[in-house]
């Protein structure tokens, strides 16, 4: 015999189950997805310790005067105010920074993106040797050499003696002791030394496209390359577009040893000074570790406002 529901009375209100809370829901997701918590954790515990755990004791040692020998003293907001009232060198490492920054962070990540959508339409094997070519660069353990005997400030100079040669100049120049070409040589370098793991991750991602997503833009009205790429390429490559544009923005503003290698340690007039090389003055030499940990603090929040502003940006690709 079915079961008739009793009818409710005008007014009556219904109990209806109470829903369950956002914190019950979580539980219940990792209740069941237990084994994939499970493999993660290893990983996740050495990220927190090694990454996360840094940045909030950073965090508060930038709040203190700590000189590694002393328990810290609590001053406050004093190294911050110290760093952009008082600190002229800081101010001058900041705008080299992002000056440096503007121009090899876009330049580095288009010439990247562009030679690896080109290397990917030939054979496998010339691709592969291409690849090789271009990676080079960063598995060279002595790839400063190079410019330091092409900028050398004497007459055997690769670009001096040729410039003697022809009469360009009257005397050698002193290319990396010279404020005026110091920026410009670290810039130049570091373009040269851009194509690295970003550059293998846009080829893997060009690699491991679903082909028939072209097939389906050519049904929906797709017509040349550059529709294919804006429509197709770039939104089936967002990972890997953020994750380069996370290793190029930080490589541009943590830019260290191409300009002490280059331009020595101060650099002349301070024309190579960045960020990291003001921070490896106070902690490494000074060890004056609380006003070190307020300088690489900003320098975090300015690489985290550059990594937002780009994923932005990235979110607008093929609309």
């Amino acid at each position: 015999m079915s079961m008739i529901p009793l009818s409710r009375k005008p007014g009556e209100l219904v109990q209806r189950e109470p829903r369950p809370s956002v914190w019950a829901k979580k539980m219940s997701e990792v209740k069941q997805n237990k084994h994939m918590y499970v493999m993660i954790a290893p990983y996740f515990m050495i990220f927190f310790i090694f990454t996360v755990l840094p940045v909030f004791l950073s965090l508060t040692v930038s709040f203190t005067n700590f000189n590694m020998l002393e328990f810290p003293d609590w001053v406050g907001w004093q190294n911050y105010a110290r760093l952009f009232i008082r600190d002229d060198i800081f101010l001058l490492a900041v705008k080299n920074t992002i000056y440096f920054a503007a121009i090899t962070g876009p330049i580095s990540y288009i010439v990247c993106f562009v030679l690896a959508w080109v290397i990917n339409e030939l054979s496998p094997k010339v691709r592969a040797v291409a690849t090789l070519i271009f990676y080079a660069p960063v598995l060279s353990g002595n790839a400063f050499i190079v410019w330091t005997l092409l900028f050398s400030g004497d007459s055997y100079g690769y670009i001096n003696a040729f410039l003697l040669k022809f009469r360009l100049i009257a005397e050698p120049i002193l290319w990396l002791k010279d404020p005026q070409y110091i920026m410009a040589i670290i810039i130049i370098v570091q373009l040269w030394l851009s194509l690295g793991t970003s550059f293998l991750a846009f080829i893997a991602g060009l690699q491991s496209m679903d082909k028939t997503l072209f097939e389906a833009g050519a049904i929906d009205g797709i017509r040349n390359r550059w529709q294919e790429l804006w429509f197709i390429t770039l939104p089936a490559m967002r990972p890997q577009l953020m994750f380069g544009a996370v290793i190029q923005i930080t490589s541009s503003f943590a830019v260290a040893e191409v300009a002490t290698t280059l331009a020595g340690f101060p650099s002349v007039q301070y024309a190579g000074h960045t960020i990291v090389t003001h921070l490896m003055d106070y902690g490494n030499i000074r060890f004056e570790m609380g006003y070190a940990s307020s300088i690489a603090t900003v320098l975090f929040g300015i690489m985290l406002g550059s990594n937002l502003l780009v994923q932005k940006l990235l979110k607008k690709v093929g609309e």
